[in-house]
């Protein structure tokens, strides 16, 4: 492992105190580990979504760029969800009265 670099970083005190209860917890060693496993998590996530965009949208984008008539229009995906969302609604209120 390459020799660590020392940064300072101000963070909200909500995040600090999260930061200190995690190694007051014991689970982790020090808060330096702390911000190197979010790290870690972050590389991971952003590495997902390149992967995601890379291997998924990539490709739908290329298929709709060639037959843009496959599309749905955005109005009729709206409508759909406003009426999906106002049966929900709707059934929410009956449970609630019954």
């Amino acid at each position: 492992m390459p020799s660590p670099e020392k940064r300072t970083f101000s963070l909200p005190a909500e995040q600090a105190n999260y930061i200190d209860k995690l190694v007051a917890a014991g689970a982790y060693g020090s808060a330096s580990e702390v911000v190197r496993a979010g790290l870690r998590a972050l590389q991971e996530r952003d590495a997902a979504v390149e992967k995601w965009l890379r291997d998924e949208v990539v490709g739908v984008y290329d298929t709709m760029e060639a037959d843009p008539d496959r599309a749905i229009p955005g109005e009729r995906v709206f409508a759909a969800i406003r009426a999906r969302h106002a049966d929900r609604l709707r059934k929410i209120g009956r449970e609630s009265q019954g």
